[in-house]
C-alpha cells in the first residue's frame, strides 16, 4: 500500500519559503550517425540492431568524434549567448549502470564547449525572466532498460529486465542553468516557460527534432527550498527525465509542496533523484544523488582535445537563423497583433502553427482563430500540447479554404476537423466519407424552404408582413432538415423570395 505523502498548501509554501531551481535539459542531436561511431542515429527500430563494437564498449574499439555534433554544439552555444571554448576535451564519467555498457559515459566535465550564457524567457503575462546558462556540454546518451513484470514499469517488483543499446552513443548536448532564484510563486511557470523557449530555439536551429514524447528533449528539474530568513540554499532533489512542458511545471510545483511539508515538521530533505508520475503529478524516490566526486572524472585518453578556431566559430555564427524572440516581434508587426493577442498565441504554443497555416494559404486571423480557440480546447481536453494534435497546418488551411469557397459552413468545418483528429484521413476524405459538403443546389434548398414554410404558416405570414427577423425560425428548420449542410445566407434569401416579402 502506497504511503500518503503530506503536502503543504501552495500559498503557504510561498509565504514561508523561497524556491531555488536548477534545470538540466538533455537534447539529442539529429546527426546521421552517433557521437563516436558510424551507427545510425535513428529513433526506434528493432532492439540492438543499431550497434557496433564502439557503442557497445567492446575491448579494442576506439571512438572518433562526430564533427557535425561539434558544429551543432557550437551553434547551440552561440544561440544561447555563450562563450565558446578555445580548447576543451572529453572526460570519462565513471558509474555502473546496465544501460551504459562501457561502465563510463564519455562526457565533458570541467571543460565544456560552451559556457556563461543566458536565455530570456517570456511568461504568460508578458514578464521577461533572464535565465543564466552555466554550461552546454557534449556527451553521449545511454541505452534503455525495459523492466518486465512489475506494476510500475520500474525495476522494483519487475521479474526481469531487457536492455536495448540502440540509443547508446547518440549525441547529446546537456544545457545546465545557473541557480534560478527570486521567482517566488512563479517558479513552476518559469521552469515550463524556460524549457518551452529552449525547445523553440533548438527547433529553429534545426539541430534536433525536440520530441519530448520520444525522449529527444528531456528535462531534469532540481528543486530546493530555503526559509525566508536563510542565507544558504536548501538540499535539492533532482526529478529526472521529465518529458513534457506541462509535466515540468507540475513536477516543480509538487516538489515545492512536498519539501515544504517535510521542512515544516522539522524534517530534512534527502539529496536524491526522483521520478515523475504522469498519472497523478507526483514524484517518487529514486536513488541517492551522487556528487561530481563520486563519478571519478578523468580526461578521456582516446579522444584528442577540441580547439575550434575563432574563424570557424564566426562562420557558424553567420548560419544562425532568426531567433524565436525576434521572429515573434516580426510576426507581431506583420500580422498587426496586439500584445495581448501575441501572448495568447504564445501561451498556447501556437506561433509556429499559425505561421505554417498562413504559409499554406490561410489569413493570419483565420489561422489564429482556429488554433487559439477551437484547437487549443481540443488539446486541453486531451491534456497534450497543441503541436501534438493529429492535424497539420496544411490540413487546417485546406479546411479554411473549403469554408471560404462556400463548400463548408463553419459548423461543418468543425466536424471535418474532428474527423481529421480522429484519424479518418485528409479534410477532403472526411468530407467525402461523412457527406459534409454544403448543399448548394437551389432546387434542393427551395424544396426544403417550401416544406418549412408550409409547416409554419404563421411565421410565413409574419415575414410577408415585413417582420423579416422571423425568417430565423425557418432558417433553423431548413438547417435541421439539411443536417446543417445548407448555406444559411442563401436559405434566408430564398425564404424572402418564396414569401414575396
Amino acid at each position: 500500500m502506497t504511503a500518503v505523502v503530506e503536502l503543504m498548501d501552495y500559498a503557504d509554501v510561498i509565504e514561508r519559503f523561497d524556491p531555488v531551481l536548477g534545470l538540466e535539459v538533455h537534447v539529442e542531436l539529429n546527426t546521421n550517425t552517433k557521437m563516436f561511431c558510424g551507427c545510425a542515429n535513428e529513433f526506434g527500430g528493432e532492439p540492438n540492431t543499431k550497434v557496433c563494437p564502439t557503442c557497445l564498449g567492446l575491448p579494442g574499439a576506439l571512438p572518433v568524434v562526430n564533427a557535425k555534433a561539434i558544429e551543432g554544439a557550437i551553434r547551440i552555444g552561440l544561440a544561447l549567448n555563450c562563450e565558446i571554448a578555445e580548447w576543451c576535451r572529453f572526460a570519462r564519467k565513471n558509474y555502473f549502470y546496465p544501460d551504459m555498457p562501457k561502465n563510463f559515459q564519455t562526457s565533458q566535465y570541467d571543460e565544456p564547449i560552451a559556457f556563461n550564457g543566458y536565455l530570456d524567457v517570456t511568461l504568460d503575462d508578458g514578464e521577461v525572466v533572464r535565465v543564466e546558462i552555466e554550461r552546454a556540454h557534449m556527451e553521449e546518451d545511454t541505452g534503455k532498460s525495459l523492466h518486465v513484470g512489475g506494476a510500475t514499469g520500474r525495476i522494483h517488483g519487475a521479474e526481469h529486465s531487457l536492455l536495448d543499446y540502440n540509443r547508446a552513443g547518440v549525441p547529446l548536448i546537456e544545457i545546465v542553468t545557473k541557480t534560478i532564484e527570486h521567482t517566488g510563486g512563479r517558479a513552476p511557470e518559469v521552469a515550463r516557460a524556460y524549457v518551452s523557449a529552449l525547445r523553440d530555439l533548438l527547433s529553429a536551429l534545426d539541430v534536433s527534432d525536440v520530441r519530448m514524447d520520444q525522449g529527444s528533449l528531456r528535462c531534469d528539474a532540481n528543486v530546493s527550498l530555503m526559509a525566508k530568513d536563510a542565507t544558504e540554499f536548501g538540499t535539492r532533489t533532482e526529478t529526472k527525465n521529465v518529458n513534457s512542458l506541462r509535466s515540468v511545471e507540475r513536477a516543480v510545483r509538487y516538489e515545492m509542496t512536498r519539501q515544504a511539508a517535510i521542512l515544516a515538521e522539522g524534517g530534512s530533505i534527502k539529496q536524491e533523484t526522483r521520478h515523475f508520475q504522469e498519472a497523478d503529478g507526483t514524484t517518487s524516490s529514486g536513488r541517492t544523488k551522487e556528487t561530481a566526486e563520486d563519478y571519478r572524472y578523468f580526461p578521456e585518453p582516446d579522444l584528442v582535445p577540441i580547439a575550434p578556431s575563432r574563424e570557424w566559430v564566426e562562420e557558424l555564427r553567420k548560419t544562425l537563423p532568426e531567433m524565436p524572440s525576434e521572429r515573434r516581434k516580426r510576426i507581431q508587426r506583420e500580422w498587426s497583433l496586439t500584445d495581448e493577442a501575441l501572448r495568447d498565441l504564445l501561451n498556447v504554443g501556437a506561433v509556429d502553427l499559425v505561421a505554417a497555416t498562413v504559409e499554406a494559404g490561410a489569413t493570419p486571423d483565420e489561422a489564429r482563430s482556429w488554433w487559439v480557440n477551437t484547437l487549443a480546447q481540443e488539446a486541453n481536453s486531451r491534456e497534450i500540447e497543441l503541436a501534438e494534435l493529429a492535424i497539420t497546418p496544411a490540413q487546417l488551411a485546406e479546411v479554411i479554404a473549403l469554408v471560404n469557397a462556400g463548400e463548408l459552413t463553419n459548423k461543418l468545418a468543425k466536424e471535418v476537423v474532428q474527423g481529421v483528429l480522429a484519424g479518418e484521413g485528409s479534410p477532403a476524405e472526411v468530407v467525402e466519407k461523412r457527406g459534409l459538403k454544403v448543399v448548394s443546389d437551389d432546387s434542393a434548398l427551395i424544396a426544403a424552404v417550401d416544406e418549412a414554410l408550409a409547416a409554419q404558416p404563421d411565421v410565413a405570414e409574419k415575414i410577408r408582413g415585413g417582420k423579416v427577423a422571423a425568417a430565423g425560425a425557418i432558417v433553423g428548420a431548413v438547417m435541421k432538415a439539411t443536417k446543417g449542410q445548407a448555406d444559411a445566407k442563401r436559405v434566408r434569401e430564398l425564404i424572402i423570395e418564396r414569401v414575396g416579402a
